[in-house]
């Protein structure tokens, strides 16, 4: 799959054949239809841990997200880099934003996440996340991380466990 970065609307953050392209409004599996925007708008309301850490989510679509984090001094580790924490709520955000597009609370229950670069203060960090498999309980998602030239930063693999509770838009 290739992860696009700056695309908006029906374009989508991720561009994988097996991934339609998004709309503002789909049917999530056994769901009324999901209003995308509105839900990123939720998202982004009620979720004070990713607006402390400067998160942002730019995109959802089925089964798919994208997220942005501008880094600041405040986000420095000791040797002046960004925080690996940085990167790894950057795509938990995403990966987990791209879970809720079934309409349904969850909550991670497992992570990996490899380092391969670092990004600079002042960098803009972009996660964009994929489902690769989805059950009824438990989904798994791709995420990577680039900085805003399009280097990849690093990349994890996420899964999820689906709560019986259902977002409420």
């Amino acid at each position: 799959y290739e992860i696009l970065i700056g695309l908006v609307g029906s374009e989508m953050c991720i561009r994988d054949s097996r991934v339609p392209a998004a709309s503002a409004t789909h049917r999530s599996r056994g769901m009324t239809d999901m209003d995308y925007e509105k839900l990123r708008d939720t998202r982004n309301s009620t979720n004070p841990y990713a607006k402390r850490m400067g998160i942002f989510v730019e995109e959802i679509g089925p089964g798919c997200a994208r997220a942005v984090m501008d880094v600041t001094p405040d986000d420095a580790n000791p040797v002046g880099v960004p925080h690996g924490g940085c990167y790894f709520s950057l795509a938990d955000t995403a990966s987990g934003s791209a879970m809720a597009s079934h309409g349904y609370y969850a909550v991670t229950i497992s992570a990996t996440y490899n380092f391969m670069r670092s990004a600079k203060l002042g960098d803009r960090l972009l996660a964009a996340a994929r489902e690769t498999k989805s059950g009824r309980n438990v989904s798994f998602f791709d995420v990577e991380v680039r900085d805003q030239n399009g280097t990849l930063l690093g990349s994890g693999s996420f899964s999820y466990y689906r709560l019986d509770k259902e977002i409420v838009l």
